[in-house]
């Protein structure tokens, strides 16, 4: 049989496209990292393309009151506390990549999944409470944001809220979904400066590495609220419900992904990309936080600062030690993270609501297709920003977003857990082996987490 021809001669002499290639040049043309380019092969998957959920989701976890609370523990504790980091990776990347699956399998987000499998009310006390810790974390956000760019430039704090708030609904709002994402990737960019701080430092790397497979502290109360608020800020339930409904969305983006429970042939590359994403993402997470943590124990501690508050304050103390780069570069990465982060945590609180009272929900619909949707991002957002203005106390703000956090976290991870064993949802696709027993570890953690917090906050 005759090779298909690539190129054929017009008339005029000119090489053309066969109607073969055109037609194989517009079925690739989405650059779904589900499915192999013919030129580039299935074994080598550009890594830009196949990183999304994970990606965004990781990056957008060191948000500024993370960085806050990193700060906090590097500042406090020194090296004592950089072991959790690498304990929380392999929980956080369970957790989310069962939690990606669950949506790449069903075709539904956490919140509706919930809405079918569980009973209505605690599918309403789940919501509730995420919208309520991701509202708080969300104004904590903008404010911290508005310090940071204040520390560069002094305008009134107040003009530099309203401005973030503004950015952030206007990406979610008019951005097409595909730029929208683009725009997210990007922005993970500026954790890098994490690591360009933590160059410009001294740091004991003999201290860090045993502090890294040895914890020597003493159990303080104090010590042990520092590990509360590191693995509340690690595993929250915001991050569950955006990876999920972030891969319901990009079945929309790419036609020929089909649910798996309605396509097993498209398993095997979806779970490669998805734990591939996730592994990367969590990875970069945690990388970063370390980073932070580094940074302000070798410098804050070593100076004998130990009472950090804000993320912004941390970036103002590094300068007469660090010097005016690494403090300059330390506030840029508030900024943009905060960019990052916002947007998600308003969008993982419209997913939810959506999903759970069966709106029409996504960034790939327009406005006008999804009113309910964007008015409850628009909503989350502005409500997030009023929390600035009014004389609420930011960190009493964090703490009760962190336990809020912390009590929708565990109903969720046991459903997910649950739904993510049952054959007659998830079809071939039901975890097993070591992600089914990393999923439980990370959930009777947060539990413990929860009763720690609770029994401190008595």
């Amino acid at each position: 049989m005759a090779a298909p021809q690539i190129f054929r001669c017009s008339k005029s002499g000119k090489l053309i496209l066969s109607p073969e290639r055109i037609e194989k040049t517009v079925l690739f043309s989405d650059h779904d990292p589900e499915t192999p380019s013919p030129a580039v092969g299935a074994s080598r998957p550009r890594l830009f393309h196949v990183l999304g959920p994970g990606l965004i989701t990781g990056a957008s976890d060191d948000d500024p009151s993370g960085i806050a609370t990193y700060s906090q523990v590097g500042a406090q504790f020194s090296y004592g506390l950089s072991w959790t980091l690498l304990v929380t990776y392999p929980l956080m990347v369970a957790i989310q990549t069962i939690s990606a699956r669950i949506g790449r399998t069903t075709g539904y987000g956490l919140a509706g999944v919930l809405r079918l499998h569980c009973p209505p009310w605690l599918v309403s006390s789940v919501i509730v409470l995420l919208l309520v810790a991701n509202i708080i974390n969300l104004g904590a956000d903008l404010g911290a944001m508005a310090d940071a760019l204040h520390l560069l430039l002094p305008v009134h704090r107040a003009l530099y809220v309203l401005l973030f708030a503004t950015i952030s609904i206007s990406m979610q709002v008019f951005l097409q979904y595909t730029r929208y994402v683009a725009v997210l990737k990007w922005l993970t960019l500026a954790l890098f400066s994490y690591f360009a701080a933590l160059a410009y430092v001294h740091v004991h790397w003999h201290t860090l590495a045993w502090s890294l497979v040895w914890p020597d502290h003493a159990l303080t109360s104090d010590y042990l609220t520092a590990l509360v608020a590191i693995l509340g800020t690690t595993i929250s339930p915001y991050l569950f419900f955006w990876q999920a409904s972030q891969e319901v969305e990009d079945m929309h983006v790419h036609p020929r992904r089909t649910r798996l429970i309605d396509a097993p042939a498209q398993g095997k590359d979806a779970l490669r990309r998805i734990r591939i994403d996730t592994l990367v993402g969590m990875g970069f997470s945690n990388l970063v936080a370390l980073a932070i943590l580094i940074t302000t124990a070798a410098t804050l501690n070593v100076s004998g600062i130990t009472d950090i508050q804000t993320s912004a304050q941390a970036a103002e103390a590094l300068r007469p030690i660090a010097g005016n780069f690494a403090s300059l570069i330390f506030t840029l990465g508030i900024i943009g993270t905060g960019l990052l982060a916002v947007p998600v945590l308003a969008g993982s609180a419209a997913y939810a609501v959506g999903e759970a009272r069966q709106w029409p929900t996504g960034l790939k619909r327009r406005p006008k297709e999804a009113q309910a949707f964007y008015a409850t991002l628009v909503i989350a957002t502005l409500v997030g920003m009023i929390l600035n203005f009014v004389p609420i106390d930011p960190i009493k703000a964090l703490f009760w977003s962190a336990v809020l956090n912390g009590v929708a976290a565990v109903p969720v991870m046991v459903i997910i857990m649950l739904v993510s064993a049952r054959k007659d949802i998830m079809g071939n696709f039901i975890v097993q082996g070591w992600l089914k027993w990393l999923g439980w570890t990370a959930t009777l953690l947060m539990a413990g987490v929860v009763m720690a917090m609770l029994g401190a906050f008595l």
